[in-house]
């Protein structure tokens, strides 16, 4: 059977416990994170970070499982970042091979399967992370250049913090919820199955998208430490002025205080 895989990108968060309560498919496996069903050779599988990815599943069967999942969803969005694989399940092959971008598995080995939509779920995942960072990237270039042409920050103090708190949150979604550089469970103590895991990490150029990502969230938390810095500079000397001021006023009212005494 050859068919398209596809995963999109639903929700900021899936709640994974109502949805294992609401769907009557065969849970094959299911944790907090996530939950794999298998449907007579159609397979779905959630995940908690809002990505949910299809094998097998016509499209209107799609929309039906969607609208099943909506209620369960946390900020629903239903974006425009979807991923396709071209995935075949056969009977008469042992081991799993990845021809081009094309993944062949035998039908039997259902945790390939889980593999390859993991890995499709993950790629999915990783642009809209992309997209996050990229967007922080591109504010924070741009007080940078206003930095560098007016010589000082176009922030003020809680602008700034909240700027920080944004940047904070991304960095700490991909870290919960991305696992790029671990192998996932499945593929420890299967050789078969760590081959096809490094394969398809290959395939959608995982690690390298991730490091990028992760470079790029560097980049600007060091910006940002920066901003900190001129921040408490600027807070330091408005401070040093509120004082020098303070003594010049008590100093003139005690001179004025002597004059006319």
């Amino acid at each position: 059977m050859e068919s398209k895989a596809m995963a999109l990108y639903l929700a900021a968060s899936i709640n994974i416990p109502a949805c294992r309560n609401a769907l009557s498919k065969e849970l094959v496996y299911g944790d907090r994170d996530e939950l794999f069903y298998s449907d007579a050779s159609r397979y779905l599988y959630i995940f908690r970070y809002g990505v949910v990815s299809f094998f097998g599943y016509a499209e209107n069967e799609i929309s039906e499982i969607l609208m099943e999942i909506k209620p369960f969803c946390e900020e629903w969005r239903q974006s425009d970042i979807t991923e396709t694989m071209d995935m075949e399940l056969v009977s008469d092959r042992e081991k799993a091979t990845i021809d081009h971008d094309k993944v062949i598995l035998p039908k039997s080995n259902v945790e390939g399967i889980r593999l390859a939509l993991l890995h499709l779920s993950q790629s999915v995942a990783l642009d809209y992370f992309a997209g996050l960072s990229e967007q922080a990237m591109k504010e924070t270039r741009q007080h940078t250049t206003y930095l560098e042409q007016k010589g000082k920050l176009d922030l003020g103090g809680k602008k700034l913090k909240r700027h920080i708190a944004k940047v904070l949150n991304i960095n700490n979604q991909i870290s919960e919820n991305l696992y790029i550089f671990d192998s996932h469970e499945v593929v420890w103590e299967d050789m078969e199955l760590d081959r096809l895991d490094k394969g398809l990490k290959q395939i959608f150029d995982l690690k390298e998208r991730y490091r990028n990502i992760k470079e790029q969230g560097i980049v600007i938390k060091e910006n940002l430490s920066l901003f900190m810095n001129i921040m408490d500079h600027r807070e330091s000397s408005r401070l040093e002025w509120i004082i020098i001021i303070l003594i010049l006023v008590e100093v003139v009212d005690l001179f004025i205080m002597r004059l006319i005494s």
